[in-house]
C-alpha cells in the first residue's frame, strides 16, 4: 500500500494505491450500486451515474458526478471535496488509485486512516464477508501517516518583531480528554480561554497550546511559540518533544477519558 500528499491548485491532494484480488468490473459494481457502497462507503450514497449526475448522501449535501469512464473511473464532489477512483486491471485484479483532493491539509492523516479502513472493508466485502471486521489499528496507522505525509513538521515564520514556530496536529481522541492531559502535561499553564492555555518556555519565548474542532474524528491542537530572542529552530524542536510528550500521556490513559 502507497499513500503520498501533494499540492495542487493551492489545495492538498492524497493519494491511496491499494491491490485488489478482483476484477475491474467487479470491483466497479461495489463502487457504483447502492447496496453494495453500502458495504464499505463511510456514508449512504446513492450515484447517478452519468457525467453531471447527482450524488445523494445521507444526511448532506448533494455531490455531482464530474468524471465517468466505466469500469475504469468514477470522480464525484462530495461538499468542498473531491473524490477520484480509477480502476486499473492488474493480472487477475485490480490496481485501485484513490485521489482525494481537500482543503485541511492537517486533516490529510485522518482521511487516510478513514479511507484505508473503508478500503479494506471493500476487499472483505468483494471477498463475499461484508460487515466483518477490518481489524485496523486507527490511531497507530494515523500516527504513522502523520509522519509520513510530512504532518509532524511545523512552520518557523520570522520578521521584524521576532519569530514564530507554529505546529497543527489532528489527534484521534476527543476534546476532553486531550485537554486533561495537556492540563497534566502543562499543570502550571495558564488558561487563557476554553480549552487554550500559555506558559513562558525554558528555551525562550512563549508557548500557547489551543484545541478546537478539526475532522470530526478528535481534536485538533494548534501549538503556536513566539519570541523575540532566542533560536526558532530549538523551539521548533523543543516543541516536537512536547507534541511527543502529550501523545505519550494519551496513549497511557483509557480511550473514553
Amino acid at each position: 500500500m502507497t499513500e503520498s500528499l501533494q499540492t495542487r491548485d493551492g489545495r492538498s491532494v492524497l493519494r491511496m494505491e491499494r491491490r485488489l484480488a478482483h476484477p475491474p468490473e467487479k470491483v466497479w459494481k461495489a463502487m457504483t450500486e447502492p447496496e453494495r457502497l453500502a458495504e464499505w462507503f463511510p456514508s449512504k450514497v446513492v450515484v447517478e451515474l452519468r457525467e453531471g449526475g447527482k450524488v445523494d448522501y445521507d444526511g448532506g449535501e448533494p455531490g455531482v458526478v464530474t468524471d465517468l469512464d466505466p469500469p475504469r473511473l468514477i470522480a464525484y464532489t462530495w461538499q468542498d471535496d473531491h473524490l477520484r477512483w480509477e480502476l486499473h486491471p492488474e493480472g487477475d485484479g485490480t490496481r485501485l488509485v484513490l485521489l482525494h483532493t481537500f482543503d485541511d491539509r492537517p486533516g490529510a492523516a485522518s482521511y487516510g486512516a478513514g479511507w484505508h479502513t473503508c478500503i479494506v472493508a471493500l476487499g472483505l466485502a468483494l471477498d463475499g464477508r461484508p460487515g466483518a471486521d477490518p481489524g485496523v489499528d486507527d490511531i497507530a496507522l494515523h500516527e504513522r501517516l502523520v509522519t509520513q505525509l510530512g504532518l509532524d513538521a511545523g512552520t518557523v515564520d520570522t520578521g521584524p518583531d521576532g519569530w514564530r514556530v507554529r505546529h497543527e496536529r489532528q489527534l484521534t481522541r476527543p476534546t476532553d480528554g486531550v485537554w486533561g492531559a495537556v492540563r497534566d502535561l502543562v499543570p502550571d499553564g495558564e488558561v487563557v480561554g476554553e480549552h487554550a492555555l500559555e506558559h513562558d518556555a525554558e528555551e525562550g519565548g512563549r508557548v500557547r497550546w489551543e484545541l478546537g474542532a478539526g475532522t470530526g474524528h478528535g481534536a485538533r491542537l494548534v501549538l503556536t511559540h513566539t519570541g523575540a530572542d532566542g533560536d526558532p529552530q530549538a523551539a521548533l524542536e523543543a516543541d516536537g518533544r512536547r507534541i511527543a510528550q502529550l501523545l505519550d500521556r494519551l496513549q497511557a490513559v483509557p480511550t473514553g477519558r
